[in-house]
């Protein structure tokens, strides 16, 4: 006799944030949901100026250094982009930080540090998940300091001359970089579960720099008070 697979349970929180971030978004006018199947996808033009663009590049600039891996599992080429944290009570940084935590009507204490991204040509982040996996060492460390990550928010820096796109294989999506473009999606079913479907890659850069700042949203506090 063959045993069946337990099925995960529902995750309530996790559901009514992708619920109540949904609804949110779909009633900004700003803001366009992308014609995926099976992702919540949406994207919002022009939601950094230039002037704040080119603030972030510079930050970025400034204190990069090379992209590292939550992951026990991936190997050396995995992600060979550099990165930097932004201070997220810096004058040029909170103003961003809080408009993000805004637009999709989450707690700013929710949030991640903003992460800025630098990819040169022939720089990449291969296929992978912003969701934590149960099964990674770091699991019981993601556990206290927040829970799992719900919702991602992007925004590209710059435009770029080829290569760079935001690539869903499994969702069957892709976007180019695009200067003030903001891109956010969530991590997780409806359910409340995690969406294998928001596979994403970051493609090798082909000329030009691609430049990024990226915010990830826990499903409790991740700020220690």
């Amino acid at each position: 006799m063959f045993s069946r697979r337990k099925a995960p349970a529902t995750q309530p929180l996790r559901q009514r944030m992708g619920a109540e971030v949904a609804a949110r978004l779909d009633a900004n006018p700003a803001v366009t949901r992308a014609d995926v199947t099976g992702v919540q996808v949406y994207y919002h033009l022009d939601f950094l100026d230039a002037a704040q663009c080119d603030t972030l590049i510079a930050m970025i600039d400034a204190d990069r250094r090379p992209s590292s891996l939550l992951s026990d599992k991936a190997g050396a080429d995995f992600r060979t982009s550099e990165s930097c944290d932004l201070n997220r009570y810096a004058p040029d940084v909170q103003p961003i930080d809080e408009a993000i935590a805004a637009l999709l009507g989450l707690p700013a204490e929710n949030g991640e540090t903003l992460q800025g991204q630098r990819y040169a040509p022939g720089q990449h982040f291969r296929a992978h998940h912003d969701y934590f996996h149960e099964g990674e060492s770091y699991w019981q460390q993601m556990q206290a300091s927040g829970g799992q990550r719900t919702w991602t928010t992007m925004a590209y820096l710059n435009d770029v001359a080829e290569g760079g796109a935001t690539w869903f294989p499994q969702a069957g999506f892709k976007i180019a970089p695009r200067r003030g473009l903001l891109l956010a999606w969530n991590n997780m079913n409806p359910d409340g579960t995690p969406n294998e479907l928001t596979l994403h890659e970051g493609t090798d850069v082909v000329e030009g720099t691609k430049y990024i700042v990226t915010k990830w949203f826990r499903e409790r506090s991740w700020l220690k008070r």
